[in-house]
């Protein structure tokens, strides 16, 4: 079983192109300061790179 990975978004999607916001949505963030915890895969990962200026990770 993967590790986990704790995800904070620390910037608003409002004005950014839909793409940002169907990926934040996909993390499970949707609100500001909001932190989830997420499996450490591959796919996850990616998805945290394209929003990679929006949000924190801790391991």
């Amino acid at each position: 079983m993967p590790g986990q990975i704790k995800v904070t978004l620390k910037k608003s999607g409002i004005g950014r192109k839909e793409y940002f916001t169907k990926v934040l949505k996909g993390l499970g963030l949707t609100k500001l300061h909001k932190t989830v915890e997420l499996p450490d895969t591959p796919e996850i990962r990616g998805m945290i790179q394209k929003v990679a200026h929006m949000v924190v990770v801790e391991d």
